[in-house]
């Protein structure tokens, strides 16, 4: 039987969550998964701030506690892994989070990666984040685009904004593979590594990966 995977969206714009839909499904070997994608209703339009992360914690914690019994494992589709540590304590299913996900995906083989967040105030939270799993001597930058996650929405905008970061951390930071910072940039990513010819990794798609390999194991 296929495992049940319920993918979370914290923030409660349904754009978005259609968009990690249609990320995760380019995932090989995902059609051996069920997987439920649920919009978080409590969130704001989008995580940007850390008091929009503190606040989808509580809210988090009530959906992991109600899915106990239907999942065998849940992915929490924001960058910024808000409330991870509670939200494993509070069950005893396998919770990912996709920016530890991704920032290992990125490191493998000891390769420097750079971070693109959408907004300045993001840069922080992940530079306390990569500290906490080891990974900051691996960092080569992390800029912002400046844009919201409802913004992310206008595609010509954003990829103009993609491209001039993406360039600046490969040419002059020299990041040798790019991390999207957010679920919201799923839809630029087979673009954006085609134009900069480095890989970039979408947070959804790496957090499916993983999925993927613990349920082969």
């Amino acid at each position: 039987m296929a495992a049940h995977i319920v993918v979370v969206n914290p923030n409660s714009t349904q754009a978005v969550t259609d968009g990690i839909r249609d990320a995760v499904v380019l995932v090989p070997g995902t059609e051996r998964l069920d997987i439920d994608y649920v919009t978080l209703a409590e969130g704001p339009p989008g995580i940007e701030t850390d008091a929009h992360v503190e606040a989808v914690i509580t809210p988090l914690l009530r959906l992991v506690k109600s899915r106990e019994s239907d999942a065998d494992s849940l992915v929490i589709a924001c960058f910024s892994d808000p409330g991870m540590e509670r939200l494993r304590e509070a069950t005893g299913k396998e919770i990912y989070g996709i920016g530890e996900c991704a920032y290992r995906g990125a490191a493998a083989g000891g390769r420097m990666f750079g971070v693109i967040s959408i907004v300045a105030e993001s840069v922080p939270r992940h530079r306390r984040h990569l500290q906490r799993l080891g990974l900051t001597r691996q960092l080569a930058g992390d800029r912002p685009l400046d844009l919201s996650v409802v913004e992310l929405a206008d595609a010509g905008r954003t990829l103009d904004r993609l491209s001039t970061i993406a360039r600046t951390l490969v040419d002059v930071d020299g990041a040798q593979a790019l991390v999207l910072g957010c679920a919201g940039m799923a839809a630029y990513r087979e673009t954006l590594e085609n134009e900069v010819g480095c890989p970039v990794i979408d947070p959804c798609q790496a957090a499916i990966r993983v999925v993927l390999r613990k349920a082969g194991s």
